[in-house]
């Protein structure tokens, strides 16, 4: 380095100095986002299933089914992954176990 500071001077060999560290930080960040997005699509598709496959355990009460599902939700939400209400609405009544099937059908009338 020191030999560009001679060729160059005090003003061209801070100037390259200074382009070089900008590019490395571009480079860094550019390198830090794709994975940031690689992350984002892998929580996504996660968060998908598990609201495609939701199911409430028998062991759940309504409160901790209710809990579980809106965590699912509201991940997705922000990943920018909306559901319509209805949509949910119909996922949560169809996830219920049999011995609700009388008060599902109930809400649903």
């Amino acid at each position: 380095m020191h030999n560009l500071f001679c060729a160059f001077g005090a003003n061209e060999y801070n100037r390259v100095s200074l382009y070089n560290n900008a590019k490395e930080i571009w480079d860094k960040l550019e390198v830090t986002h794709e994975g940031t997005s690689r992350a984002e699509e892998s929580k996504i598709s996660l968060l998908t299933l598990d609201y495609e496959f939701f199911k409430a355990k028998l062991e759940e009460g309504i409160k901790e089914m209710s809990d579980h599902f809106n965590h699912t939700i509201n991940g997705l939400k922000a990943l920018g992954k909306i559901y319509p209400n209805k949509e949910m609405v119909k996922k949560m009544l169809n996830s219920l176990p049999m011995f609700w099937e009388a008060k599902v059908t109930i809400i649903e009338e």
